[in-house]
């Protein structure tokens, strides 16, 4: 091996190391406060999307092990929790499939023990498409006011009886505005990751966004407002104004 070759060869390991150094060191997206929450591992560190190509790559740290708490099971639907990293965007909702202007079009990776909303897909590989909810997944969702969770509140926004409005291919039958598409995220130490793909990524790299963790609970009359937020744990920017920008 030539002295060219091992330089080359160093040249590319610090390359990659740096890479992955990039990946978790928190900068560009939003820097937050900390010791915002009792949960770890729902404080912000930072939030932030970048693309790569045609994929936008929503990423956010927290001061603990992202993804170690999960809601505790109830047994049924009515009344159940769950947990929640989210980026809202200001992305139009009909870029991903709901009507224009349908409210905040949020990407969220979830975990809730009660039920399952991915029927496409079997997370966890054994053959039942209806038992994973428990395993974090990722959603697009549509949010918007309502005071009937909370003065203030934010939820999914309900499809109201007989509506029909334009919906993902993917939806998955919930009566409220939720895409289950099926992009796998990575919870990996302090970090939450997913890798979405765009036709147009131009509309990602004119975003603007923001980091919430979150628990959510379903009406326990299971209906509308189906889906509340009723915790924020913590948000990035501080008031939820979608300061960031991608790729900066």
């Amino acid at each position: 091996m030539t002295a060219r070759t091992i330089a080359l060869a160093a040249s590319a390991a610090l390359a990659i190391a740096a890479t992955a150094v990039q990946a978790h060191d928190g900068t560009g997206g939003i820097k937050a406060e900390g010791s915002n929450t009792a949960m770890p591992d729902f404080d912000l560190v930072h939030a932030r999307i970048t693309t790569e190509g045609n994929v936008a790559v929503f990423h956010m740290a927290v001061s603990g092990k992202a993804g170690q708490s999960r809601p505790a099971a109830t047994g049924k639907l009515a009344g159940s929790h769950v947990f929640a990293y989210v980026w809202p965007t200001s992305v139009d909702p009909a870029v991903v499939g709901f009507e224009p202007k349908a409210g905040i079009l949020s990407m969220v990776i979830t975990a809730h023990p009660d039920f399952d909303d991915t029927p496409l897909f079997d997370e966890n590989g054994d053959g039942d498409l209806g038992n994973d909810g428990d395993l974090w997944h990722s959603h697009w969702v549509v949010l918007g006011p309502d005071d009937a969770c909370g003065e203030g509140a934010l939820k999914v926004i309900d499809i109201p009886d007989g509506a029909k409005p334009r919906l993902p291919a993917t939806w998955p039958g919930l009566p409220i505005l939720i895409d289950s598409p099926g992009w796998d995220p990575v919870l990996d130490a302090e970090t939450v990751e997913v890798r979405v793909p765009f036709s147009d990524i131009s509309v990602v790299n004119a975003a603007k966004f923001d980091g919430v963790t979150s628990g959510l609970r379903v009406n326990a009359n299971v209906h509308a407002p189906l889906l509340c937020v009723t915790d924020v744990f913590d948000v990035a920017s501080g008031d939820l104004s979608l300061p960031g920008r991608v790729n900066e």
